[in-house]
C-alpha cells in the first residue's frame, strides 16, 4: 500500500538545496521512499570511504597536460590501517620520504598534491579537472612547479612534508572530503604557505565541496588563483589571511 504523505509546508526548501529536510512524513514517521533513500545514500557514502583510488587514470590525464607526476605513499599501509591511525595519513612512509629527499629539487613557487583522502571517488571525478583550468593561469605568472604529487591513503598534513621536501613556496592538496549523504563525491582542496611537518589547520586555507552541484571547476580555479596569489603577496596563509575573494557561485 501506498504511503499516505502528508504535505509539509517547507518542501518548497528542496529546490535549494539537496541536504536532507522537508521529507514529509507518514504518521508518525517518514516515508518509505525517503527512508530508502536514505540507505541508498547512506551505502553511497560508505562506498565512497573505500571506494578505488584511480591513478593510473590520474596519471594519464597528467600526462596529457604535459605534467610531471610521481608516486608517493602515506605511512599507512592499507585501508583498514588508514582509517584506523589517522596519523599514519599524515605523513610519507620512509621509501616515500627518501625519494623526495633524493630528488633535491629546486626552490619553486608551488607544489600540488593529489590524495585519496576519504573518498577517492572525488578525486578521481574532479582533481583534474581543477588542475587544467588552473595550471595554464599559474604558467602565465611564470611559476615555477614542482612535480604534482599522487599519494595513496594520504591525509591533508601530507602536503606540509611534501612541499618541505620540494622546497616550494606554496601547496595545494586536493583530497576527498568526508563523504555526506547528499554528496559522497565532494572535493577539497587545502593550501598553505610554507609548508613545514608540523604546521596545524590554521596555518591553511580551504576550499570545501567541490563538484558539479557544489562549487563548480572554473569558480574552484578561480579562488585558487586568487588565494595563491594573496599568500604569495603577503607571505602567509592560513586564518591570518584575509579573504576578500568577489567572485560567484557558477
Amino acid at each position: 500500500m501506498a504511503d499516505l504523505i502528508q504535505s509539509d509546508e517547507w518542501e518548497y526548501l528542496r529546490s535549494y538545496t539537496s541536504a536532507r529536510l522537508a521529507l514529509g512524513r507518514t504518521g508518525h514517521s517518514l516515508p518509505t521512499r525517503r527512508l530508502l533513500d536514505f540507505s541508498m545514500d547512506h551505502a553511497q557514502a560508505r562506498d565512497a570511504v573505500y571506494s578505488d583510488f584511480d591513478v593510473s587514470s590520474i596519471e594519464a590525464n597528467l600526462k596529457k597536460l604535459n605534467l610531471p607526476v610521481q608516486f608517493l605513499q602515506s605511512k599507512a599501509v592499507d585501508r583498514r590501517e588508514y582509517l584506523l591511525r589517522p596519523d599514519y595519513g599524515r605523513v610519507l612512509a620512509d621509501v616515500s620520504r627518501a625519494k623526495l629527499e633524493e630528488l633535491q629539487y629546486p626552490e619553486n613557487e608551488l607544489s600540488i598534491v593529489i590524495a585519496d583522502g576519504l573518498s577517492a571517488r572525488a578525486v578521481n571525478t574532479h582533481a583534474i579537472e581543477v588542475i587544467k583550468l588552473l595550471v595554464p593561469e599559474l604558467h602565465k605568472l611564470d611559476w615555477r612547479l614542482a612535480p604534482i604529487s599522487v599519494v595513496e591513503q594520504g591525509r591533508v598534513a601530507i602536503a606540509d612534508e611534501i612541499g618541505q621536501n620540494l622546497t616550494s613556496q606554496m601547496v595545494i592538496i586536493f583530497i576527498g572530503e568526508r563523504p555526506g549523504l547528499s554528496s559522497p563525491h565532494s572535493m577539497g582542496a587545502y593550501l598553505t604557505y610554507r609548508p613545514r611537518v608540523g604546521l596545524t589547520d590554521e596555518s591553511r586555507n580551504c576550499i570545501s565541496n567541490i563538484r558539479p552541484d557544489g562549487i563548480g571547476y572554473s569558480l574552484a580555479a578561480e579562488k585558487l588563483l586568487y588565494l595563491l596569489t594573496e599568500m604569495k603577496q603577503h607571505q602567509l596563509s592560513g586564518v591570518g589571511l584575509k579573504d576578500d575573494f568577489g567572485g560567484y557561485l557558477t
